[in-house]
């Protein structure tokens, strides 16, 4: 049996182990208190097991499994993605110091670098180019319902059985996730099945020829990756609510938290659905959608830093906050799967993750934080909301590069779809 023509239990599968992924990703935020006390961490130190440690190994990882996934068979990489994210999250529920948690939480970030890349290469695959947008949309559910079940976790499983047994858990029932992957066997169909991605340096040296060759892929993921500095200016938002508009932090924080697990998921699941409803009703396709969100949220998103807390407008902006990174996973990764050769697909999507992570997660995360100290400093009280409001215009400034995208031509697109199409039937 093939199973490769079910497109919709392999969707289905993935999505749970992206759930987990970012269930274990974000056990540490949920588990905050209790690791840092009897583990003796200072704020300096949480943050750098949160943040450094994360983009030193996801972010760099993830170009090279995506190499793998494009050489070698997509479910392996991704098993053993699992197998060894999950024996680490194991191991962090034994860890006795700071050292021991860096180096646990190191190669939990290492493992699930192989996930994406390759899940969104057979995503591609197994979807016509006329839904791919919608699956890859409700793979990327996984982000808001991982980081919501992280600390509902936390607060229920975590009472019974400690941060450790809890981690403990977890690790256990991630890697039973590995069976089902080693027992399926990855065999690429199409014209292009023949091609395998080269060894890693050349691979990647084909990569950047082939984003340097199109502009409309350059274009996409410069514009994806500006639209990831609305996660920078979120790992702020509490303390700019509570120090700059006067808010409860306790009250703020479950709200945000419920209205995150909501809208994000709204913005993954209508952003796929609507971008492969409406694409082929523009002329730049799934470009012309993205520009279409990011012109319309953007301005939501720039007035809720002024509106009066609690007002109408602030939650309408906050929550186009929530909506709008997730609403483009599925049309941006979409048109860049389209774009790109199959025997690269996974490499480019790692590349991105890459980017995302340098650019938006860790440098952005450090600007948002320095600029706003440096502002407080000087006496101003409204550092943060100056660096939040930076954050906003580097998301709007995407619009341009989606834009520039679509008007590359409605036939390069097309023909870029149509090359890479594999036919499910």
């Amino acid at each position: 049996m093939n199973w490769k023509k079910k497109p919709v239990p392999i969707l289905i599968g993935l999505l749970l182990i992206h759930v987990i992924a970012h269930i274990d990703r974000h056990m540490l935020s949920g588990f905050a208190p209790q690791i840092t006390a009897d583990l003796a961490l200072n704020n300096k130190q949480f943050g750098f097991l949160t943040g450094a440690v994360w983009v030193l190994s996801f972010g760099f990882m993830a170009i090279f499994m995506g190499s793998l996934a494009d050489r070698f068979s997509r479910t392996r990489v991704m098993a053993f993605g699992v197998l060894v994210w999950s024996l680490c999250t194991a191991a962090s529920g034994h860890a006795q110091n700071f050292e021991q948690m860096v180096l646990a939480r190191f190669f939990v970030a290492t493992g699930e670098a192989a996930l994406v890349p390759a899940a969104v290469s057979l995503l591609a695959e197994v979807f016509s180019p006329q839904r791919r947008s919608t699956a890859v949309g409700v793979f990327f559910i996984g982000i808001p319902l991982g980081i919501g079940l992280a600390f509902v976790i936390a607060g229920t499983l975590g009472i019974q059985h400690g941060w450790r047994g809890t981690f403990n858990i977890l690790g256990l029932a991630g890697a039973a996730f590995t069976v089902p992957l080693l027992l399926l066997r990855d065999e690429r169909h199409g014209s292009d099945s023949h091609e395998r991605g080269a060894p890693f340096r050349q691979q990647v040296r084909s990569v950047f020829a082939a984003v340097h060759g199109s502009a409309p892929l350059r274009q996409t993921m410069v514009g994806f990756v500006l639209i990831h500095f609305a996660f920078a200016s979120l790992a702020f938002v509490q303390l700019w609510l509570v120090r700059e508009r006067g808010l409860d932090g306790g009250t703020i924080a479950k709200q945000m938290g419920v209205l995150q697990i909501l809208f994000g998921t709204l913005g993954a699941v209508l952003g796929g659905v609507a971008s492969d409803r409406f694409a082929r009703h523009f002329k730049g396709g799934h470009a012309s959608v993205l520009a279409l969100m990011v012109l319309v949220m953007a301005p939501l998103m720039l007035a809720y830093r002024f509106a009066p807390a609690g007002s109408a407008l602030f939650y309408i902006g906050m929550c186009a906050g929530f909506v709008l990174p997730l609403a483009t996973y599925g049309p941006a990764n979409a048109l860049i799967q389209a774009l790109t050769p199959a025997h690269m697909r996974s490499t480019v999507t790692g590349a991105t993750m890459m980017l995302i992570n340098v650019f938006a997660v860790a440098i952005g995360n450090l600007a948002v934080g320095a600029v706003s100290d440096r502002l407080t400093a000087t006496g101003s009280a409204v550092g943060l909301t100056v660096a939040l409001v930076a954050t906003d215009v580097l998301v709007a400034c995407s619009l341009w590069f989606f834009w520039r995208a679509s008007r590359s031509g409605d036939a390069h697109l097309a023909d870029a779809v149509d090359k890479n199409a594999v036919p499910v039937h």
